[in-house]
């Protein structure tokens, strides 16, 4: 034997040295296994037949009143069967005795009324007490199955497809099946007339009407789904195509007079004969703080444009880039200073990011309503979290007319960064007529420091 065959035998070979499994005993043991989970599994586990739902083309329109008595309809049908398969039981009882008579009604009205409850269990109860029902008859009847048994059996069988799958409605008509056509093989010959057969035919017609019930069921709810799913995906589309819209608006807007501004900024100190280096300084400030501007304003409207837009590999800022930040703005003319308290850490980049944001905001506020003004940003970092503190004095009586730019929602932006943090922020007016930003960012501290 070569080295391949033997590989192929190894493989083929289940472990332990057992044989491999045919199809069919595969298909054996994957029926017996079904069999087992749906009439053995939990086959008396409580499961109470919920109420109709009344809010159909037909119920809605009744009172309120009545449509709680409605939905008890299931409940009613089923009440209202069992009654009928006690009463085929009594009047087709041949006289045995008072006591036998009763115990066949009860033994042919609890299996129908325990499918409201226990349905799997309730098919159990219904075969055990077939043979009972009987063997409390005289002869005279018609067995295996009497009229009560038979209009009892037939009930649960439908009563228990309509609450369970169509696989359990299987197992349990071929159940009945086979204890039909062995009872009646020990029947005496003449005696009795059989009636399996005609109670699995009608029961087989039962089961098809539910088994398509089921199908349209869940053909309904298929399309339901797929209908939500496409509504879901046409409201997304749409919101991509607003959103789409407004950033090429707001592309076409504001980069276009940001990058005239660059373009101005730059070709200005050339339309001037022997500019002053602090003219040509400012006019270089302006195209870089233009670019920068035009730069970020890109990013942001590639996010607002694209849903799947990936943000670039370019980093983003934080409280280490808060000197050029600084001195960016001691060029436009604020005068600032900067304290640092605490040991400085390296903090999350959500952390980082949205601080620097926040002192940008507002200098970027202090410039445009109290220009001239001095500023002042505190960072401390304490031992949960990070504290930010930037106030700014009250502008200068000689300038004449403050900055009216702007929406008034940078304040508004701060909080929100702040909230997504968990943080903290109060803002408000100085005694001396300036203004105050406080925040607190919390940190939470790695479990090595909580341990110590």
């Amino acid at each position: 034997m070569t080295e391949t065959t033997q590989t192929q035998t190894m493989q083929m070979t289940p472990p332990g040295g057992a044989k491999p499994r045919s199809p069919e005993f595969r298909l054996a043991a994957d029926a017996l296994r079904g069999l087992r989970q749906d009439l053995f599994h939990d086959a008396f586990a409580y499961r109470p037949l919920p109420r109709m739902r009344v809010d159909g083309p037909l119920t809605r329109r009744l009172p309120e009143a009545i449509r709680e008595y409605v939905a008890w309809t299931p409940h009613a049908v089923v009440g209202a069967v069992g009654l009928l398969a006690m009463l085929s039981a009594y009047f087709g009882s041949d006289g045995s005795g008072d006591f036998g008579t009763l115990l066949c009604c009860l033994l042919v009205l609890i299996p129908v009324l325990l499918t409201l409850v226990r349905p799997v269990g309730a098919f159990w109860f219904s075969m055990a007490a077939t043979p009972v029902v009987a063997v409390l008859r005289d002869s005279g009847g018609d067995r295996p199955w009497s009229t009560g048994s038979f209009v009892a059996q037939l009930t649960v069988l439908t009563v228990v497809a309509l609450r369970t799958r169509p696989r359990t409605a299987a197992w349990m008509w071929a159940l009945t099946a086979v204890y039909g056509f062995l009872a009646e093989s020990f029947s005496s010959p003449g005696h009795f007339s059989t009636n399996t057969a005609p109670l699995l035919f009608v029961s087989a017609l039962a089961l098809l009407v539910v088994t398509v019930i089921h199908i349209r069921r869940e053909a309904e709810q298929e399309v339901t789904a797929h209908q939500s799913e496409t509504a879901h995906e046409r409201s997304k589309r749409t919101l991509l195509e607003e959103r789409t819209t407004i950033a090429r608006e707001l592309h076409d807007v504001v980069a276009h007079h940001m990058s005239v501004v660059a373009i101005q900024a730059e070709a200005a100190p050339y339309r001037v004969e022997n500019p002053p280096p602090e003219l040509e300084q400012a006019f270089v400030t302006i195209r870089e703080n233009a670019v920068a501007a035009l730069t970020e304003l890109r990013r942001v409207l590639g996010v607002v444009r694209a849903e799947d837009y990936e943000a670039p590999d370019a980093p983003q800022p934080t409280l280490a880039d808060l000197d050029a930040l600084l001195a960016n703005v001691r060029e436009a003319g604020l005068s600032v200073e900067k304290a640092v308290t605490g040991a400085v850490r390296e903090l999350p980049q959500g952390v980082e990011l949205s601080a620097y944001r926040i002192v940008q905001e507002a200098l970027s506020n202090t410039l445009r309503h109290a220009p001239g003004a001095t500023a002042r940003v505190e960072i401390g970092y304490v031992l949960g979290g990070l504290g930010l503190r930037i106030v700014n004095g009250p502008a200068p009586a000689a300038i004449l007319v403050k900055s009216t730019h702007g929406a008034g929602h940078g304040i508004t932006g701060m909080r929100e960064r702040v909230t997504m943090l968990d943080g903290e922020m109060t803002a408000g007016e100085t005694d001396d007529g300036g203004y105050e930003v406080t925040v607190f960012l919390p940190v939470p501290l790695p479990a090595a420091e909580e341990i110590g």
